[in-house]
């Protein structure tokens, strides 16, 4: 099992933290790059699909490229999607 699948393996269901790589609010999607297990920036293994629905707070819900934010790894239908939000 190579490091990436493990990290990946480990991090369903678990918190969190990474960066938006980018966010369409017109579309209300986009993608974050969990850090890597030692607190490094994650690759792109480490990306977590994320909607604007699992964004926490008020108002208009919506992520800027290279904000830092912490979630719950969870497992979509195509893959890894970051579940419960928080931006930082």
């Amino acid at each position: 099992m190579s490091i990436a699948t493990k990290d990946r393996a480990r991090a369903v269901g678990t918190s969190l933290t990474g960066t938006v790589k980018w966010f369409n609010e017109a579309k209300g999607f986009g993608f974050i790059t969990a850090d890597s297990s030692d607190g490094s920036k994650g690759t792109k293994d480490d990306d977590h699909f994320v909607h604007y629905s699992e964004i926490k707070g008020e108002g208009f819900k919506t992520l800027q490229e290279g904000q830092r934010v912490s979630f719950t790894s969870c497992n979509g239908p195509k893959g890894l999607q970051a579940c419960a939000v928080v931006p930082r």
